[in-house]
């Protein structure tokens, strides 16, 4: 065998390793807008991306076994390129039609349907090379750990490239293109070069290959919202970020991975989402003299906004450095106003040596709080930066439903063991906030006449809701035990469930 032709036995090893991991990772972003992040959605992720490759890579032993005759490897990745430039075009739909199901049985389902067969047809090619490669079993072993290793470095470049360049600076549906590309034109060498005979066939599956990527493509980059005006949308290392407007020019939505954040009067310069209302009134009647405040998410500047307006010194520390721009740009953000950070809430609050009257932590992750800012290790760094009497105010989703107050009897319970006083205010519809304290906390008189019009009815019954969840259900949460991904599952999949429906409603997309 000659030593050009050895090496890009090797090259194909080593862009096969790294398209596997840039598949598995790809893949669970691009399914993110459906079914969220959380644990079981990676576990599913991962799980078929294992089973996968132990399929493949039985299958390409016995692939090999029946012929060592490499057109048939090339061909195989051929169609595993085709195969992930098809799931662009049907990602949505594969994703809705599995979004009735449980949070991990859709997950599963859904990853299985894309990913499984262009995966295991990556994985058949380590066994295929080894075969085709070792000379005599004198040499089997240094085959082995060369190709294993060079596969593995390939998954390292793959891992690194999908994470700092391409997730962050590309759309997912052409990183997925751009994938599918690289293992077509892979083929495309070996057949050119030194299998001109099928080279018919080849470009059969490239032309379906690229025209179904490219459909897929133009459908993402260039989708149509029938009902309203998309303003931006770019991907982040935290979600894809967009600014949606109504026909109407006024009312402006604020989505992260498909699902609302925050809803905007344009003309009036006013959220229309009850929780800004909630956290700043709470913060405001919870707290005696109210000077110095620290925000954990910004979410679209409109709570920092509204207090610096007042008088009152804004810390911010955001996790999304594309998050600022959009605010700035889209929702009339005064971002040289406040203090803004970039980094983790939780990181922020551990190394800081300020103290604030109020805290408001509203840090979300498209349909729930990140579990790190919800323990009572958390907590107990957050009461460590408040000045004496201050206030921590959470806003959160929760239900009081019997069999569905995990986390609602959780939460409070957890901050009861950090502060003395907790008090809930439920909204009756999905969002929850608490206040706590280590003095005893007394809700002064609020003038909510600030509200928009839209959500004031909303903004007074919240205010007057004041419930206390029953502590049975729950338990403390910890760094080392907070099993809340698990527990409230079901609570989360109807929220997210909720959310992605009524977006796709809302944007009768064509």
């Amino acid at each position: 065998m000659k030593p050009g032709f050895r090496r890009f036995l090797y090259a194909t090893a080593g862009i096969t390793g790294a398209a596997i991991l840039i598949v598995e990772i790809l893949g669970a972003k691009m399914l993110a807008p459906y079914v969220g992040t959380s644990h079981f959605v990676w576990t599913a992720q991962i799980a078929v991306t294992l089973v996968s490759l132990a399929i493949g890579y039985y299958f390409g032993g016995w692939l090999v076994d029946q012929s060592p005759k490499l057109s048939r490897l090339y061909i195989c990745i051929a169609v595993a390129a085709v195969y992930l430039a098809f799931t662009i075009l049907i990602v949505e739909q594969v994703a809705y039609s599995f979004l009735n199901m449980n949070l991990a049985m859709g997950a599963l389902f859904s990853s299985a349907v894309l990913f499984f067969v262009p995966l295991t047809l990556l994985a058949a090619v380590g066994p295929f090379l080894i075969r085709v490669l070792a000379i005599s079993f004198n040499t089997i072993g240094t085959q082995i750990g060369r190709l294993s290793a060079i596969s593995t470095l390939g998954s390292v470049f793959g891992t690194v490239l999908i994470g700092y360049v391409l997730i962050p600076y590309l759309p997912n549906s052409i990183t997925m293109y751009a994938t599918a590309g690289v293992l077509l034109l892979l083929a495309a060498i070996y057949f050119f070069v030194w299998h001109r005979r099928d080279l018919p066939l080849l470009g059969f599956l490239t032309v379906i290959g690229l025209g179904l990527g490219g459909l897929g493509v133009n459908r993402d980059v260039n989708q149509k919202w029938a009902n309203v005006q998309e303003l931006y949308r770019d991907n982040s290392d935290f979600g894809m970020l967009q600014v949606i407007q109504l026909q109407d020019g006024r009312r402006r939505y604020y989505l992260n991975d498909f699902l609302v954040q925050n809803t905007y009067d344009s003309e009036t310069k006013q959220s229309v989402s009850l929780f800004t209302y909630m956290l700043r009134y709470l913060a405001t009647g919870y707290s005696t003299n109210l000077q110095d405040v620290l925000c954990i998410g910004l979410g679209v500047g409109i709570v920092p906004n509204e207090l610096t307006q007042r008088g009152v010194n804004v810390d911010v520390v955001e996790i999304n450095p594309d998050v600022v721009p959009l605010a700035e740009r889209f929702f009339n953000f005064e971002s040289k106003k406040s203090n803004v950070t970039i980094g983790d809430g939780r990181y922020f609050v551990n190394k800081s040596e300020k103290r604030y009257d109020a805290v408001v932590l509203d840090a979300f992750l498209g349909d729930s709080s990140p579990s790190h800012l919800m323990s009572r290790e958390a907590f107990a760094s957050m009461k460590r930066v408040l000045k004496p009497g201050g206030v921590l105010v959470i806003n959160s989703f929760g239900d009081l439903t019997p069999g569905k107050d995990f986390f609602a009897s959780s939460l409070h319970q957890t901050l009861s063991r950090v502060f003395p006083s907790v008090r809930v205010h439920d909204s009756g519809r999905g969002n929850m906030f608490f206040a706590a304290s280590t003095r005893e906390l007394s809700l002064r008189q609020v003038d909510y006449s600030d509200a928009h019009p839209e959500v004031m009815a909303l903004v007074r019954e919240c205010l007057n809701a004041v419930v206390t969840p029953d502590a049975a259900p729950g338990r403390i949460l910890t760094d080392d035990y907070n099993p809340v991904e698990f527990y409230d599952a079901e609570n989360r999949e109807a929220h997210r469930r909720n959310l992605a429906f009524s977006v796709r409603k809302l944007s009768g997309r064509q």
